[in-house]
């Protein structure tokens, strides 16, 4: 009788190890991966400005900004809004244009049915950043006054906060927008070469002339747009990431050597020598510098093997253990660099690790952090671990990919998505009016399906408030260089 209570007790606590595993890690599976791509890339049509397409999914969105350029006799319809505002910057919409295509170009063919969606989504991008650069010696960077625009809590459709247009050109320099831009440019000629390759030599033929103004006339958006541009996408890291960034984008697009020379000549100069530890829309040298290592990998061109030797650092500071170990995780196991939309440098590192580990196997080569060797494997794994994180599997038990899985935010910090559809609530909303909504304790009526929030704190704790922006807010540069790490594990269900 004793030994059979032993054993239903012994039996007891086995069930509750194994229901206390089964809720702390969840298993995904491809197909989960795929409605994770799927998704994050529907998120981009809910940022769309302009006319939108016949073929339009999220239906509660509607035409917006249909004048946006035309009293400055410019034509600047069209392009992404940044997050939750009605602002299109045009700094973090060119980062967001060459992430998306970089993920096209590394990871298209496991995309499946949804690479010509992905493809749309660079194209979107592309499209208004033609427009943007459409006038020699000027590209048009910014339309909205953000300052003005954040009094107000108004839909996109009902805009009537000031549409100023902001530009650098010849006399007023922007050497980092501008350069970021030739980079996006370039990226999206490469994602198009074969399918349209009229409109990929346009890209490209743009891209030159746009890294040209940025070379030429050198100097920082920040310094010459200030408070318009400032706080909210100052060039924080300087300009010379951008130029570095811009020409290793062109030199890959064209093939043109005299791109590498520039890369060589200027690379001192430009921050080739320095470490960073982390990859954003403000910061490019973590990513050039694994872009340049593939082409150490691939080509041995010697003079690249710096870069090489930097891109291992970069993702050495990831490994726990190794002599360049720095990142900080969450006890929850996120990477956690800093509270104001943390997982935009998730969503980066992740893409980096995916894509280090995709050139390093592809050329069977390893990364050596001191003692350790890192294998592509090992580098998957962590990114994996990322991934799965931010689509449910943390202490919160909560997706932050909004519409994704049992459990999501559900009062997200965007304009659009917490007020009535103009389908809904067919009268304006004005500025004041909107308030109301922002402030409620209400779902978002409209949900936009694969925004990917700014996510938990460093104790792995999200309060899920619309008010709650560091938090709650979603970007479309946080979205971009998840759906390459999306379509790597809806492939391979995390095998490479």
């Amino acid at each position: 009788m004793q030994m059979a209570r032993i054993f239903s007790l012994i039996m007891l606590i086995f069930c509750v190890i194994v229901c206390c595993l089964s809720v702390t890690s969840r298993a995904f599976t491809s197909r989960d991966y795929y409605d994770a791509l799927e998704k994050s890339i529907l998120f981009f049509e809910g940022q769309r400005s302009g006319r939108l397409p016949r073929d339009q999914r999220l239906t509660w969105r509607s035409d917006s900004g249909l004048s946006d350029g035309a009293s400055y006799h410019v034509d600047l319809v069209g392009g992404y809004y940044d997050a939750g505002d009605n602002v299109k910057f045009g700094l973090p919409m060119a980062f967001t244009t060459t992430m998306l295509a970089w993920s096209v170009i590394e990871f298209g063919s496991s995309m499946h049915d949804q690479v010509s969606n992905a493809k749309a989504a660079v194209r979107w991008g592309a499209d208004y950043l033609l427009k943007a650069a459409a006038t020699p010696g000027t590209l048009y960077v910014q339309v909205g006054d953000p300052n003005q625009d954040h009094k107000c809590w108004e839909r996109p459709e009902d805009m009537d906060t000031p549409r100023n247009v902001y530009k650098v050109s010849t006399q007023n320099p922007g050497s980092d927008v501008a350069a970021e831009t030739a980079a996006a440019l370039a990226a999206a000629s490469i994602v198009f070469k074969s399918s349209d390759p009229s409109y990929s030599s346009k890209l490209l033929h743009t891209a030159i002339q746009v890294f040209e103004l940025a070379d030429k006339y050198r100097g920082s958006y920040s310094d010459s747009l200030n408070s318009v541009v400032c706080p909210f996408y100052c060039s924080y890291s300087g300009y010379h990431d951008e130029l570095l960034w811009g020409a290793a984008w062109i030199h890959k697009a064209s093939g043109d050597s005299s791109y590498l020379s520039y890369i060589h000549s200027n690379g001192h100069i430009l921050g080739a020598d320095e470490d960073d530890f982390s990859f954003s829309w403000d910061d490019k040298k973590a990513g050039t510098k694994v872009l340049l290592a593939k082409a150490f990998l691939e080509e041995r061109v010697e003079e690249f093997q710096v870069y090489k030797a930097h891109a291992d650092s970069f993702i050495c500071s990831f490994i726990p253990g190794a002599n360049d170990y720095q990142a900080q995780y969450t006890p929850g196991g996120l990477l956690f660099k800093q509270s104001d939309s943390n997982l935009q440098y998730v969503t980066t590192t992740s893409f980096l690790l995916l894509t280090y580990a995709k050139y390093l196997g592809s050329n069977g080569d390893i990364t050596s952090c001191g003692s350790s060797i890192i294998t592509a494997n090992k580098l998957i794994s962590l990114a994996k671990q990322q991934v799965d994180y931010i689509l449910g599997d943390n202490p919160e038990k909560m997706s932050y990919m909004v519409g994704f899985g049992n459990k999501y935010p559900m009062h997200v910090h965007h304009r659009g998505s917490s007020l009535p559809s103009v389908h809904a609530h067919p009268s304006r909303i004005g500025c004041n009016d909107g308030f109301q909504y922002l402030n409620s304790g209400s779902p978002n009526p409209n949900v936009l399906v694969g925004a990917i929030l700014g996510g938990p704190d460093f104790s792995d704790s999200f309060t899920d408030d619309r008010n709650n922006y560091r938090q709650s807010e979603p970007a479309t540069y946080i979205n971009a260089p998840f759906v390459g790490a999306a379509a790597f594990f809806s492939a391979q269900n995390g095998r490479y």
